[in-house]
């Protein structure tokens, strides 16, 4: 909901933006940066894979997962962490 909020918004102040003549926007002040800051950041629970306890060793990660009988989830990636290149 609070995703949709925020896309509905953008969309009309790119509305808005479109259609205002051009003129200089006025400087962001630190509460604007304030205030834009908590709504675009996830709330508490909105982001489900933070509450996942994930292993850094994979040993540790295929004891854990045989002493309860689970499977192991291997999250790996090659090349440049930021997915250029």
């Amino acid at each position: 909901m609070r995703r949709l909020t925020l896309a509905l918004l953008a969309a009309a102040l790119l509305a808005v933006a479109l259609d205002a003549p051009t003129a200089a926007a006025p400087p962001l002040t630190p509460a604007d940066a304030t205030a834009l800051r908590a709504l675009i950041r996830p709330l508490d629970g909105e982001e489900p894979f933070d509450t996942i306890p994930w292993e850094i060793s994979l040993w540790d990660a295929r004891k854990a997962a045989a002493a309860a009988g689970k499977p192991v989830l291997l999250w790996e990636m090659d090349g440049h962490p930021l997915g250029c290149g």
